[in-house]
C-alpha cells in the first residue's frame, strides 16, 4: 500500500538530507508505528506519504514514493486526498470551518460525496470518537484534546485507505487515547485501512502496532520489524520495555499484562526493599493561593469552587480528562481569565489586575500552543528578545534552549521547528525571567524520552531553587517522575489532591506502567526500581 524506494529528502538551504536512503514497504491493512528521537525526520517521512513533501514544503525528493499505486512526485496532495488522510502535530492548522459537525463534513464535501452518505458517516464518526455531545460546539471553545479528536474525525469521514497520523494521542487523556487507538485498531482489522503513525508516547501505542519503523538518528536508514525485536535495540522505548531490559526478560514485554506475567521474580527481588517516600517540598509562604474559584465561559462553568495553594519548591501535576478545566485554571493563575467568584493570588498580586510587565516576573505560562509565545523570525531573535524583556544576561535564553534540545540552529525560523522543539523554545523564553511560579500546559507534547528526561532534570533544578511548578498534563509517567503532589480535576471541580504515590497508585487511569506491573507495592518509576536493585 505504501512503498518507499531509496528516498532522500533535502530541504532548501540544508547542509544534510532530512531523510537518506529510505527503503521499505507497508502492506495493506497494517498499523505501522514510526519511532525515533526528535529531529530525525519522522514528520518529513509522513509528509512524503501524503505528498506534502515536497509539493507543499519545498525541497528536493529523490527516489520514489507510491501510495495505492500513485506516485507522489506526479500526484499532488489534492490528487491523493481520496486515498490518504493526514493529521499533523497541530490540529488547529487543519480546521477550515467553525463547528465540529461542519468540520467532519468538509472533507467529504470537497470530494463530492452524496449528502445522505455524508450524514451517515458524520454520525458514525461522532459515535466512534465520543464527539456526539460536541457536535454543535465551536471549535474555538474546545480543549486541546477535543480538537485532536475532531481533527482525527475529519480525516476519517471520507474513508481513506491510508491514514497518516503525527502524534495523534499527544493531547489526549489516557481514556480518550485508548478510545482513539481502539478506533484505529478497528479500522485496521475490520476495514483493512493502512495506518502509519508517529508517536513519542510509546507506552500508549506500541502494543497496537503490527510493525515498528525505527529512525534511530538523522540520515540513518530505517529499520522495520516486529515491535519486540525493534524495541530491543531502539534508543527510545516505553517504561515497560525499560523494566524488561532491567530485569533481563526476553522477549521484551510490550504490554503491562505481559510484564505482570513475568514479574514474579522481580517482585521477590524487591520484597525486602521499600519504595522511596513521596518528596516533601520545603516549608514557606505560599507562592500562589486559590480560594473557592469559579470561572465561567459564557454560560458554562469551567471551574467551580476550586481551592488550593502552592508552596515554594513544590511541583504539582494537574490531571483529569480533556475539558476538565486544567487549562482554565492555569489561565486564571496567569491572569488571562477573571474569576466569576472566589479569588486568585500569586505572590500577593491579583493576576488579572496586574500589569503584564510586573506579572511576567511573578508567573510564567507555557501554553499548549507554543507558537502563541513566538513572534521573531529566528530562534536567535526569540532568545535575544527574551533576554531583553527579562533583563537577563545575553545568552541566557539560548543556553536554556541548548540544555533542553541540543543542536537547534539559531538561524532556524520557529515555524520550521518540530512541535517538541517549539515547546523547548517557548519554555526557554518563559524561564529566562526566572518567575517564582511556572505553569506548563502539556509540556511533554512532542518530546521524545531523552528530551523529556532533560526537561525533568531542568524542572527539578528549578524546584530545588524554590520555584513552584504546575504541570497540566496527561503524561502519567511525567507525573510519577516529577510531581510532589497530584491534583485531579473533573467537570471543573477538584476530586483528588494528595501526594503523588497516594493518588496515582489508587487510580487505574493515572497509574504509570511500573505501578501497574508491580502492584500492589507503590513503585512508580524504573529509576526507583533500578536504585532498589543496586
Amino acid at each position: 500500500m505504501i512503498r518507499f524506494e531509496d528516498v532522500s529528502v533535502t530541504y532548501d538551504g540544508a547542509g544534510e538530507p532530512a531523510l537518506r536512503g529510505v527503503d521499505f514497504t507497508v502492506p495493506e491493512g497494517e498499523l505501522v508505528l514510526l519511532v525515533g528521537p526528535s529531529g530525525v525526520g519522522k514528520s518529513t517521512l509522513l509528509g512524503a506519504v501524503s505528498g506534502l513533501v515536497p509539493h507543499f514544503t519545498g525541497g528536493t525528493l529523490r527516489g520514489r514514493v507510491t501510495v495505492a499505486g500513485r506516485d507522489t512526485r506526479t500526484h499532488k496532495p489534492r490528487e491523493l486526498a481520496d486515498v490518504v488522510g493526514t493529521v499533523g502535530q497541530d490540529p488547529l492548522a487543519h480546521f477550515v470551518t467553525d463547528t465540529v459537525e461542519d468540520e467532519l463534513a468538509y472533507g467529504m464535501e470537497s470530494l463530492g460525496i452524496a449528502p445522505d452518505v455524508m450524514r451517515r458517516r458524520v454520525e458514525e464518526t461522532l459515535d466512534l470518537l465520543g464527539l456526539t455531545e460536541l457536535r454543535d460546539r465551536s471549535i474555538a471553545t474546545l480543549s486541546g484534546g477535543q480538537r485532536q479528536r475532531v481533527a482525527i474525525g475529519s480525516v476519517l469521514t471520507p474513508h481513506p485507505r491510508v491514514l497518516v497520523l503525527d502524534e495523534p494521542t499527544s493531547a489526549l487523556d489516557p481514556a480518550a487515547a485508548e478510545e482513539v487507538l481502539a478506533v484505529l485498531q478497528r479500522l485496521v482489522h475490520d476495514l483493512g485501512t493502512t495506518v502509519l503513525m508517529a508517536e513519542h508516547r510509546l507506552e500508549r501505542v506500541v502494543q497496537y502496532a503490527d510493525q515498528v519503523l525505527l529512525l534511530a538518528e538523522p540520515g540513518a536508514r530505517p529499520v522495520l520489524g516486529a515491535p519486540a525485536d525493534v524495541m530491543a535495540g531502539s534508543p527510545v522505548y516505553p517504561p515497560v520495555v525499560a523494566l524488561g531490559r532491567l530485569a533481563g526478560w526476553s522477549p521484551l514485554p510490550l504490554t503491562v499484562r505481559d510484564a505482570r506475567r513475568r514479574a514474579a521474580g522481580l517482585r521477590e527481588r524487591l520484597a525486602t526493599a521499600t519504595p522511596p517516600p513521596a518528596p516533601v517540598p520545603p516549608p514557606g509562604a505560599p507562592v500562589a493561593d486559590v480560594s473557592r474559584l469559579t470561572v465561567r465561559h459564557g454560560r458554562v462553568e469551567a471551574l467551580r469552587g476550586v481551592g488550593f495553594s502552592l508552596a515554594p519548591g513544590e511541583t504539582v501535576a494537574l490531571m483529569g480528562r480533556n475539558g476538565a478545566g486544567k487549562s482554565t485554571l492555569l489561565s486564571a493563575l496567569v491572569g488571562l481569565v477573571p474569576p466569576a467568584s472566589g479569588s486568585v493570588r500569586v505572590g500577593g498580586a491579583v493576576p488579572h489586575r496586574t500589569s503584564p510587565r510586573d506579572l511576567v516576573r511573578r508567573v510564567g505560562l507555557v501554553p499548549q500552543e507554543p507558537r502563541d509565545l513566538l513572534y521573531a523570525d529566528t530562534v536567535a531573535g526569540e532568545c535575544a528578545a527574551a533576554d531583553r524583556d527579562a533583563g537577563a544576561d545575553a545568552g541566557t535564553c539560548r543556553a536554556l534552549v541548548s540544555g533542553l534540545l541540543p543542536g537547534i540552529d539559531g538561524a532556524t525560523h520557529p515555524r520550521d521547528l518540530s512541535e517538541g522543539q517549539r515547546l523547548a523554545l517557548a519554555l526557554a523564553v518563559v524561564l529566562t525571567a526566572r518567575p517564582p511560579l511556572l505553569l506548563l500546559d502539556e509540556p511533554t507534547r512532542g518530546l521524545d524520552y531523552a528530551a523529556k528526561a532533560r526537561l525533568v532534570t531542568l524542572l527539578r533544578s528549578l524546584a530545588a531553587e524554590g520555584h513552584a511548578i504546575v504541570l497540566a498534563t496527561h503524561d502519567v509517567e511525567l507525573a510519577a517522575e516529577l510531581a510532589h503532589r497530584v491534583v485531579i480535576l473533573a467537570d471543573g471541580e477538584i476530586v483528588a489532591d494528595g501526594p503523588t504515590p497516594e493518588v496515582v497508585v489508587a487510580s487505574p487511569s493515572f497509574a504509570p506502567q511500573v505501578t501497574k506491573v508491580l502492584a500492589p507495592e507503590p513503585w512508580l518509576t524504573v529509576t526507583q526500581v533500578r536504585e532498589a536493585l543496586g
